[in-house]
């Protein structure tokens, strides 16, 4: 009896783990792997402006929102980045979450507001990390406005990112329209830019971006109901890789 017993409990014990990890393997978002010096740096599309990326077992969770994607299953950050204080990029429940007691927490003067014990950056920052380099650049709204002289996001508030990775630059570039400063952007290998209506850019303002910078690898993300397919066949020749991944 005790024999069959002990039988019952693998077999019960082998379902259930089956069943975890083919639980995980649903909630778990997809992702990719980009080449660097340093190895792989894997990248997670969490939802919307929510992105994990993960180098050498280093966790970093940029603009992690909850109502973004499931978090449950995924890992506590090393690093947290918050663009900006917007509910869909700054949830302040969820960092405290995510957070350990060595977790470094970089965002825009405004989410330190609301954060209390985060560093703040501004634009021209540069912060390095477990040897990664960390850049704050633009972002801001030019044509968009909440009413006249009242722009979604003022100049000089939110911030984008510029991760060196391995000698690789991702580009996560938050709330943004096509900046006049994203022509000062070199040899970014992979980037992330917003595309909907009214708070950051048109299809056409986002492959005009493209173009100024010229990403090898490009990600429309907080896209929205915006037609996808449209950034692919205006940047269609161009040389960019346009990826589509589900970043609504």
């Amino acid at each position: 009896m005790k024999g069959i017993g002990k039988n019952s409990l693998i077999i019960t014990t082998f379902i259930l783990l089956v069943m975890t990890q083919r639980g995980f393997s649903q909630e778990y978002p997809s992702f990719d792997k980009i080449p660097t010096d340093a190895g792989n740096v894997e990248l997670h599309f969490i939802g919307h402006g929510s992105l994990m990326f993960k180098a050498d077992g280093f966790v970093i969770h940029i603009d992690p929102v909850k109502s973004s994607g499931n978090y449950n299953f995924l890992p506590k950050a090393d690093l947290i980045l918050v663009t900006h204080e917007h509910y869909d990029h700054l949830d302040v429940s969820l960092i405290n979450d995510l957070k350990k007691d060595s977790t470094l927490v970089f965002t825009n003067e405004k989410s330190t507001q609301k954060l209390g014990w985060a560093n703040a950056m501004k634009a021209g920052d540069r912060q390095e990390v477990n040897g990664i380099t960390i850049d704050a650049v633009p972002a801001y709204n030019i044509v968009n406005m909440r009413a006249p002289g009242q722009p979604f996001h003022p100049k000089g508030s939110g911030i984008g990112y510029v991760l060196t990775i391995g000698g690789r630059k991702f580009y996560v570039a938050g709330d943004t329209e096509n900046i006049p400063e994203m022509k000062d952007l070199k040899d970014i290998e992979v980037a992330f830019l917003p595309m909907n209506l009214p708070y950051t850019m048109t299809p056409a303002m986002v492959a005009d971006a493209a173009k100024a910078f010229k990403p090898r690898i490009l990600y429309p993300y907080h896209y929205g109901d915006t037609d996808t397919q449209e950034i692919i066949n205006l940047l269609k020749g161009s040389g960019i890789d346009v990826r589509i991944r589900d970043l609504k």
